[in-house]
């Protein structure tokens, strides 16, 4: 029998040591991120004011709307029309509800669907002819237009520019309704939001993942090259293009339901789907985590000046986040978390 040779073995434990690093790095954060989660959940139950709990759950909605966004904007497909998915979600749950007495699930199964078709009415074409870049940026930023135009129009129904508020479903001393999707108490509106919130990230790992990734990656380098190479172009975008449209319309519900008030500038239009271009690339569109950081930092901005001019300067507010879109696609393209990640890992 042949003499073990003690270089071998040594040469092997070392192979086999850095592959054992990685599974523990990974375990580490799994757990880590565990724990984050649960502390999270806990928090509402900690006495936290009604205002705090409030700010936590539009930074977990609007995590979930710019991660919506970002599934498509990451992968080469920017829209800046999505505040049309958001419309529609909001105001087909809100008409469901006041004209037809629909619950809000039933109209937010409605809503989906709508916002599916459209994606599908919208994104076939533009992937099957090769419209792609600014073109594709442009005909999405048309049609968010168009829905807002849309709800004007239909002001005998929509409310127009003015709005409208679901009619109330909750019975004289009642503090919730499940039929009517209504709840006073905040953390009832805290857990589902969290858990939307938890579902998205976890497409967004799934998405990652698939090999959906790798062909739109592709494509987004050179299309021609993808297709010759076996990858369906259209089907592979629109199928990404369509999961992003249906997301950002269950935000829309959740938004309505929860604010119980719309209006066509909150929901729809161009000012909304530039917010979520904006959250997503502020706080880094090609990490997990980034769009929920851009969505805390663009509602701590807001809120803060909110607090410090109030309304006394009207559009400051929009300057500030065009200033501060420019600043970060210039200096910080990754965004904060993705800056943040960059240098630690150069560190390392």
């Amino acid at each position: 029998m042949a003499a073990r040779n003690p270089m071998t073995a040594n040469n092997g434990t070392a192979a086999r040591a850095p592959a054992s690093a990685p599974a523990r790095s990974g375990l580490a954060a799994r757990g880590a991120g565990l724990a984050a989660v649960a502390l999270l959940a806990l928090t509402p139950l900690s006495g936290l004011g009604a205002y705090p709990l409030h700010l936590m759950i539009m930074a977990l909605l609007w995590g979930f709307i710019y991660t919506s966004w970002a599934l498509m904007g990451r992968l080469g497909m920017v829209s800046l029309g999505h505040g049309a998915f958001f419309g529609i979600g909001a105001y087909v749950v809100v008409l469901a509800w006041n004209l037809l007495s629909w619950p809000p699930l039933a109209g937010a199964v409605v809503a989906v669907v709508g916002a599916a078709l459209v994606a599908i009415v919208i994104g076939y074409p533009c992937f099957r002819f090769k419209i792609v870049g600014h073109y594709f940026a442009l005909v999405t930023l048309a049609l968010a237009e168009v829905v807002r135009l849309v709800i004007v129009a239909l002001r005998d129904v929509t409310g127009g520019s003015l709005g409208i508020t679901p009619k109330p479903g909750l019975l004289d001393g009642a503090t919730a309704s499940i039929w009517a999707m209504q709840f006073t108490d905040k953390r009832v509106w805290f857990y589902i939001v969290l858990s939307c919130w938890l579902a998205a990230l976890y497409i967004w790992r799934r998405v990652d993942r698939s090999m959906d990734r790798l062909a739109l990656q592709a494509i987004s380098e050179e299309e021609d090259a993808a297709a010759s190479i076996g990858i369906n172009v259209t089907r592979t975008k629109l199928r990404i293009a369509v999961l992003s449209a249906v997301m950002t319309a269950v935000g829309g519900v959740l938004y309505a339901q929860y604010q119980l008030y719309v209006n066509p500038e909150t929901v729809s239009g161009i000012g909304i789907s530039l917010q979520m271009v904006f959250g997503a690339i502020a706080g880094g569109m090609f990490v997990m985590l980034g769009p929920t950081v851009g969505a805390v930092f663009l509602l701590l901005l807001s809120e803060g000046l909110r607090i410090l001019i109030g309304n006394q300067v009207h559009g400051l507010d929009l300057l500030i986040y065009g200033g501060l879109l420019v600043f970060f696609i210039i200096f910080m393209p990754k965004g904060i978390l993705g800056e943040l990640l960059a240098r630690l890992a150069r560190r390392h």
